[in-house]
């Protein structure tokens, strides 16, 4: 607890000589005491842990392959709520994005949840997607509208598909007992005509039967909540998870941000000046700036986050241990 922060700047003593009796410029301590002072966040331990989920990318490689699995069974003992799976624009990933969903169903203990979206294929395809994934065990599907194929100018719903996330939430919702995730953007899809135009979209994809909305990763802090108020303004009761992507290649986050309109702040490019050729101090730096993310939304009560791995475990697995997250270690017979 920051006991400074409950009391005023104390006055010097008779004779203390706090400035510079020939400049007469404040010196080091009495700049300390005459400033602001700041509380610190709460201390983790006054704060349960938090629910969590993690999205991996299926793998197109047998390195990728391992790699991939390292990170699944390295972040499979913090029991998260549930882990999703991505699928490649217009639908280039769909084996392989089965194949991995279908064999954490059968080899781990967590609750795979297999990215779906409406490019390329129509619905009676689409629904039968979702049934096969019905058939394996998989209850949980993100729904998303998806973005164009490669070379194509922008996205144009296939003339027997659902055109857009809400069709396809509805459609999912006749197919099976799905729970549902759709996505949000705090700082508004880059095609979207108008924020507002852009959380009405939101809003019907919860009304066509959405049990939650992970956002797209942002930075700062004020952006998220503030779009909670609107979302909460607009109705919308269901969770709106914060996406949190840790980032260790600021450069590659940077290109990526621009074109999928997350703002990446000044200050953020200054933590990783000079380290482009130095990837542990990246990682640390990344961890530190994460993990501040986070625990300032958690002392802001949200209580779930969603972490973009990027088939990475170290940087998760850290951040989740310093918001309390522990393996949970299964009872002996």
């Amino acid at each position: 607890m920051n006991h400074f922060a409950d009391h005023a700047a104390p006055e010097a003593p008779q004779g203390a000589q706090l400035g510079s009796s020939q400049t007469g410029a404040p010196g080091t301590l009495q700049r300390w005491l005459t400033g602001p002072r700041v509380a610190g966040l709460p201390v983790p331990t006054e704060l349960p842990p938090p629910a969590l989920s993690f999205e991996f990318f299926p793998p197109r490689t047998e390195a990728l392959e391992q790699q991939l699995w390292t990170c699944v069974r390295r972040l499979e003992p913090l029991a998260p709520r549930f882990v999703s799976v991505t699928y490649g624009a217009g639908g280039t990933t769909q084996e392989r994005t089965h194949a991995t969903v279908a064999r954490l169903v059968r080899e781990t203990s967590l609750t795979p949840a297999a990215h779906l979206t409406c490019v390329g294929a129509s619905r009676g395809e689409v629904d039968d997607v979702a049934r096969r994934y019905w058939a394996d065990g998989v209850r949980h599907i993100v729904a998303l509208r998806g973005d164009a194929p490669a070379g194509e100018a922008g996205y144009v719903p296939h003339p027997d598909g659902y055109a857009y996330a809400a069709d396809l939430v509805a459609g999912l919702r006749k197919v099976g007992d799905f729970e549902i995730s759709v996505a949000a953007y705090p700082e508004t899809h880059p095609t979207a005509s108008s924020a507002q135009h852009d959380l009405d979209n939101l809003k019907r994809k919860i009304d066509a039967g959405a049990t939650r909305a992970i956002t797209q990763y942002f930075f700062d802090t004020e952006v998220f909540l503030r779009f909670l108020d609107r979302c909460l303004a607009a109705g919308i009761t269901v969770p709106i998870v914060p996406g949190i992507l840790p980032v260790s290649n600021f450069n590659q986050v940077r290109k990526f941000s621009a074109m999928c309109g997350a703002s990446v702040p000044g200050w953020m490019g200054k933590l990783f000046e000079g380290l482009d050729d130095d990837p542990d101090t990246r990682r640390m730096v990344a961890a530190a700036l994460a993990a501040e993310q986070v625990r300032l939304l958690q002392a802001n009560g949200v209580d779930e986050f969603h972490f973009y791995t990027l088939n990475r475990a170290d940087l998760t697995y850290a951040i989740a241990h310093i918001l309390g997250a522990r393996p949970k270690v299964a009872a002996a017979l």
